[in-house]
């Protein structure tokens, strides 16, 4: 079969709370980077192709390294992210699951060198994330003459945080991305989160992303983004769960200026790409 219809990739898919990614293992296949922007946006659009928010490739780290391996990572659009919080923990478990990294390890990304731990039995997998930086608080914006109070941290990516009293009221689209493509975050933008505190330790987060430009069913960096700002304003515990719009939870931790993301990872499943009828090539 895989003769009549071309040369094909092995790919996996996989989902972290319900934000699902493409996974290639490019350390022999050898897709050059110049032309993964163009795979990712193919292989991870509706009906064409797998549909996905991301695509990331991994690959092997770089000689002298202390890392155990690194990945290129791009979302939907084929725009390139410099992390993403609940991928991460879907490249840690792949990684581990196919024998290229032991269950505690350190893998590389462009934000920064992302640690690692696996845990098999429970299908979770917790990763310390960049500490973040550019954390702003108690900010302002104008948007169709209503003012907003938002914060902002980057937790890998930037990270705009917006405190609401009813997440499901939001019009998460038409508001994220007034906020994503607001000049004052020009020319890169900011993903958009909403969140409601149920409590102390008790949030429900919904996140408008960048590069998929709609909502997504989870975000790990965003739900990071809102414990910082909020444990900075008092507001919760040192360690929260957080409950996304897919309906997951995802646990954020905070020591010192050390961020943790736990949460489940799964393989959904895995095939073979067609590049022919992709149109793409190598």
């Amino acid at each position: 079969m895989s003769q009549m219809l071309g040369k094909s990739v092995p790919f996996y898919k996989m989902q972290g709370c319900g934000n699902d990614f493409v996974v290639i293992d490019n350390r022999e296949l050898g897709v050059p980077v110049e032309k993964m922007p163009e795979w990712a946006e193919k292989i991870c659009q509706r009906a064409f192709g797998v549909y996905a928010d991301g695509l990331f490739f991994i690959e092997n780290a770089p000689e002298g390294s202390d890392l155990d391996y690194i990945w290129q990572f791009y979302n939907s659009d084929g725009s390139r992210a410099e992390m993403c919080g609940n991928a991460s923990r879907c490249v840690g478990r792949l990684a581990h699951a196919l024998g290229i990294a032991g269950e505690q390890h350190v893998f590389g990304s462009d934000a920064g060198p992302i640690n690692v731990q696996v845990f098999p039995l429970q299908e979770e997998v917790k990763v310390q994330l960049t500490n973040p930086v550019d954390v702003k608080l108690k900010q302002s914006l104008e948007i169709d003459d209503e003012t907003y109070e938002y914060h902002f941290a980057n937790t890998g990516v930037p990270h705009v945080v917006v405190q609401v009293a009813d997440v499901e009221a939001v019009d998460i689209k038409k508001l994220g991305s007034a906020f994503r493509f607001h000049s004052d975050f020009a020319p890169a933008g900011s993903n958009v989160n909403f969140v409601q505190i149920d409590d102390n330790d008790s949030l429900i987060v919904r996140t408008y992303e960048r590069g998929v430009e709609d909502e997504t069913y989870a975000c790990g960096t965003g739900v990071s983004a809102v414990q910082v700002a909020l444990n900075r304003l008092g507001l919760t515990d040192a360690a929260v769960r957080i409950r996304t719009s897919g309906g997951e939870i995802l646990k954020v931790i905070i020591e010192g200026e050390k961020v943790f993301l736990q949460g489940g990872a799964e393989l959904t499943f895995s095939g073979e790409l067609f590049v022919e009828s992709l149109n793409i090539d190598f």
